[in-house]
């Protein structure tokens, strides 16, 4: 992917679009993934997670990866994401 231009509006994530992410990862379709499943269990490693936090860094999204290591559940995944668009949207306030 190219690097992200700070001028150009992110592309807006959502829990959809997260869990699409996170399926095809996986190679399964997003139905398997609920949003309380251990995201482990599943089969996503570190690795793995790591290309995600990336993908959607130069999405516009600021997440840290040990936010999302704490509990890895599309649930907490998506409270994390939100937090950090909001933040956005806000100037980038400090967390």
């Amino acid at each position: 992917m190219s690097a992200l231009n700070p001028a150009a509006a992110p592309a807006a994530m959502t829990f959809d679009s997260m869990r699409a992410d996170i399926a095809r990862m996986l190679h399964e379709d997003p139905e398997e993934v609920g949003a309380q499943d251990s995201l482990i269990d599943l089969g996503l490693d570190s690795i793995r997670a790591m290309a995600l936090v990336t993908r959607w860094r130069e999405q516009g999204v600021d997440l840290v990866f040990s936010e999302l290591a704490e509990v890895p559940t599309l649930a907490h995944w998506w409270h994390v994401a939100e937090s950090a668009m909001a933040r956005r949207a806000q100037g980038g306030a400090a967390r």
